[in-house]
């Protein structure tokens, strides 16, 4: 078995070169890995180099943390997994130990060991790689490994509507319908709400979330996001605000599309602080910050696999891994037409 990895060689430019085959440690899976979502985080870092530079300016920064694959190979203390799962992984591995972790929050581990991230920045672009059995998922037979790679985003939305605790009758906006913007509209629809109104810039985008089941769509370059939320959701406006674009002027808007009494959940990665009146929200709205899942991936897999959400739907575009260079270009350039791409590795 020959096992290669594509690493960010400067920002915009992936070389694939070979690497040392990975042997999994006692409670580890080793997986031979098929498919590879491009996340907005992977972008960013294609771009412009990790939100967080590594210390050692010669460390290799790998990218994509969204995979599933084949275990080829168990440690000899794993007993849940054998050679020919099929399974994906959950890719932050937190310490287990500290005050978060033991109440639940692992997300939030301040030593978590996030793929594509500080300390190692190891990325999941490779043939082959190794993973705490713990952290790793057996797929249904119902499921393909290109759907297992993307229960990562579905958890990212279903944890959000979870935490916000969403339920049936309530009035939903979610502002941005990127892919975290739809994952999260799904997982509202799960929940049972169907009072939701989706707001983007892009038409591409506003159409699938017309297929995936919306009451409205609003389009906020052609009208006025915040007047059209209560012309259609009523005066009062939204029990929950998603923000899930991770831009300064829809945070700025969320004050004035929630209710009283309702919630914000700043979903996205907002850059620069953001001015917030609260003098708007002091009728006891909740602001909450939502940071990727914990506990979600059983939830994630169970519902694409009953059919309820639909994940398939959200790829635009597929690549070979020899053309990981391209991914990453057109990632940037054809963001208009461009919802979820993934990277075939096999």
């Amino acid at each position: 078995m020959k096992n290669t990895k594509a690493i960010l060689e400067v920002p915009g430019k992936m070389v694939i070169k070979d690497a040392l085959m990975p042997e999994p440690k006692d409670d580890e899976i080793l997986m031979k890995v098929e498919y590879v979502g491009i996340c907005g985080s992977d972008v960013h870092g294609f771009e412009s180099g990790p939100f967080i530079p590594p210390k050692d300016p010669k460390q290799e920064i790998g990218l994509g943390h969204e995979c599933a694959g084949n275990v080829v190979k168990v440690g000899k203390n794993v007993k849940d997994f054998k050679v020919g799962d099929r399974v994906n992984i959950e890719p932050g591995v937190p310490c287990g130990h500290c005050k978060f972790c033991r109440e639940g929050h692992y997300n939030i581990c301040p030593d978590v060991d996030f793929m594509a991230t500080q300390p190692n920045y190891r990325g999941a672009l490779t043939n082959y790689l190794c993973h705490p059995a713990s952290y790793t998922y057996k797929l249904p037979d119902n499921m393909s490994t290109m759907e297992g790679a993307l229960v990562e985003p579905a958890s990212v939305g279903i944890h959000a509507a979870m935490t916000a605790n969403v339920r049936p009758g309530q009035k939903i906006v979610i502002l941005g319908a990127g892919c975290i913007g739809l994952m999260t509209l799904q997982a509202c629809r799960v929940l049972g709400a169907t009072q939701i109104v989706v707001v983007d810039v892009l038409e591409k985008r506003l159409e699938l979330a017309k297929q995936l089941g919306v009451l409205e769509v609003i389009n906020g370059k052609k009208e006025e996001t915040v007047k059209r939320c209560h012309e259609i959701l009523g005066d009062w406006g939204a029990d929950v605000v998603f923000e899930t674009a991770g831009t300064q002027i829809t945070a700025r808007q969320t004050p004035e599309i929630v209710m009283r009494g309702g919630k914000i959940m700043i979903v996205g990665t907002i850059p620069g602080a953001t001015p917030i009146d609260f003098l708007s929200i002091n009728r006891e709205v909740c602001i909450q910050t939502v940071f990727r899942y914990a506990n979600r991936y059983p939830v994630a897999i169970d519902a694409i696999s009953s059919g309820r959400f639909d994940v398939k739907s959200m790829v635009t575009n597929v690549y070979d891994y020899q053309d990981v260079q391209k991914a990453f270009d057109e990632s940037v350039n054809c963001k208009a037409e461009i919802i979820k791409s993934v990277i075939k590795i096999y």
